[in-house]
């Protein structure tokens, strides 16, 4: 018997192998993380700036609000400090560092998080970070009693980057995985507000299903 896969798991493991294919990060290092992103460190708001209302911008203090591929909203600020862009990958850098995500949209993030950014290949370095689990799990077992990682350290991270020819090649294929999981995604968004919208009046008797046939010949 086969274990069910949700579909958005599949995707990832199929851009997982396409990448492992043309940039396996068992090579040997040739480069640094900041050879081809940008990182942006988390900086917490004032506490007075939270609320959960939808006043300011989004707010991720970390990993804590994140889902298996998209963060989920929870608060917002009116004071944002540092800003993640659409499509950004989200890093955990504290406690346990290394964990992602996807910005789905523009987003403040807090000292728990860190922002990497690539203009040009943004599904490949999110593959790529995804292929450094080990070397960020390091920074989980230091010593220390919570682990972490710096913007030093992060940008200096040893990587292999194959031609840019090739990176080219493989973000097309990348990016239309990607595209696929942020399209199930919202829908599985979308029907978890339809439920949440009718269960409530479903349980208060406000809706009568009793003459619906859900039976289907």
């Amino acid at each position: 018997m086969h274990a069910y896969i949700p579909v958005n798991d599949y995707l990832a493991e199929m851009g997982t192998a396409l990448f492992n294919n043309v940039a396996p990060q068992s090579n040997a290092p040739n480069a640094a993380l900041s050879d081809i992103a940008e990182i942006t460190m988390g900086q917490s708001p004032s506490g007075s700036s939270y609320n959960e209302e939808g006043s300011g911008e989004v707010f991720y203090q970390g990993r804590a609000e994140f889902g298996s591929f998209f963060p989920r909203r929870r608060l917002f600020t009116t004071e944002p400090k540092r800003m993640a862009q659409e499509g950004d990958t989200l890093m955990s850098v504290r406690a346990p560092v290394g964990d992602l995500n996807i910005a789905n949209e523009k987003c403040c993030i807090g000292r728990g998080l860190a922002a990497i950014h690539s203009d040009t290949f943004q599904s490949f370095t999110h593959y790529l970070l995804r292929g450094q689990s080990r070397q960020l799990d390091a920074f989980n077992g230091d010593g220390t009693v919570f682990g972490s990682i710096n913007g030093k350290a992060l940008r200096a991270l040893p990587i292999y980057l194959p031609t840019e020819k090739e990176i080219n090649e493989i973000e097309t294929e990348l990016k239309s995985l990607d595209a696929m999981i942020r399209n199930n995604d919202d829908e599985i968004r979308l029907l978890e507000q339809l439920r949440d919208t009718l269960l409530p009046k479903l349980m208060a008797g406000e809706i009568d299903v009793s003459e619906i046939n859900f039976l289907q010949s």
